[in-house]
């Protein structure tokens, strides 16, 4: 199975999940040709190498003509809507506005039809959002995963003036991802990379055990004290061996003929066993005997005990846990 990881050591924000998938080997000549799809005002999209920390990265920058217009959520499903996107494209951009549009409609007591989009409403933004949903469909990935996302400190000025950091509406968003305060003052987490990556990552942990194929780097527009870009890393999810509990069932019996003896092992076999086998033994004073041997899961001990108890008239029956190795 193929997957993404993102590594957010630094932060998230649409221009850095954009850069990374542009860094990683999605064709920015295809990109442009999907992003001219929108019925948008004139507008360039530049990625250029920089360097952030001493890591290479890319990092993707929209400069447009539009200025002043602050869009609603109505104005930018319609751009969405009205476009020529690939349905799997428009539909996930969609998703992703909404996503915006109810935390910020939360936050302001509003109505989501109703809200006016400052921050995430102007073109680089749309680019952002609707460029991700093109890059992650030409990655051709089956699952994305992410590291917890890291939390700034301080205030920023918006346009509504002076906001905590971490916004209130990345936090909205955010509700239920982990997440951690690294003591840097800056707004490390936006709201529109917040909303792309509950879009797409199936789980927010540590790298899940897999063979690395490729790493990309999307830059952010700070510097800080830590390099300030976003490390995706695309490749196969390991196949990883788990434990999981088993019960060994060992029971002394008199020796019986084989036909009885087959019967036995068959009957637990048919009752959930994970396997059944038997070897003669003698016991003391050179009496021969039977030693049964069942290995079955936890939830089948008790009634595989009773089975032998009943079909054997065993005096005594020794149960042993031990771990079972599966691959997962």
């Amino acid at each position: 199975m193929k997957i993404a990881y993102f590594d957010c050591f630094s932060g998230l924000s649409g221009d850095m999940v954009l850069g990374s998938l542009l860094d990683i080997g999605v064709d920015p000549d295809a990109l442009r040709s999907e992003l001219a799809k929108l019925p948008l005002t004139e507008y360039v999209m530049a990625a250029k190498p920089v360097t952030r920390g001493g890591i290479g990265a890319t990092k993707v920058s929209v400069k447009t003509l539009e200025k002043g217009l602050v869009r609603t959520y109505h104005n930018v499903r319609r751009v969405l809507e009205e476009s020529g996107l690939e349905t799997q494209v428009k539909e996930r951009s969609l998703a992703i506005f909404q996503t915006l549009a109810q935390a910020q409609a939360k936050v302001n007591r509003k109505n989501v039809e109703t809200i006016h989009f400052h921050e995430v409403g102007a073109v680089d933004s749309i680019v952002d959002i609707v460029g991700a949903a093109i890059g992650f469909s030409m990655l051709g990935v089956d699952k994305v995963f992410c590291s917890p996302l890291p939390m700034g400190l301080g205030m920023t000025r918006t346009d509504h003036g002076m906001m905590p950091i971490p916004s209130p509406v990345t936090l909205e968003i955010l509700t239920g991802v982990p997440v951690y305060s690294t003591g840097i003052h800056a707004e490390l987490v936006t709201p529109t990379g917040a909303a792309i990556a509950c879009s797409y990552v199936q789980k927010f942990s540590d790298m899940p055990p897999m063979t690395v194929e490729k790493t990309g780097y999307g830059a952010g527009r700070a510097d800080l004290e830590v390099p300030n870009v976003l490390r995706l890393v695309t490749g196969e999810l390991a196949e990883t061996a788990t434990a999981e509990a088993a019960v060994l069932i060992t029971a002394v019996i008199t020796d019986t003929d084989d036909d009885a003896r087959t019967r036995m092992l068959e009957k637990f076999l048919d009752m959930g066993a994970i396997d059944a086998w038997s070897a003669r033994v003698s016991r003391a004073g050179g009496v021969e005997a039977l030693e049964l041997n069942i290995l079955t899961s936890v939830d089948k001990e008790a009634d595989l005990v009773n089975a032998i108890f009943l079909t054997t008239g065993a005096d005594d029956v020794l149960v042993a846990r031990q771990p079972r190795r599966r691959r997962g």
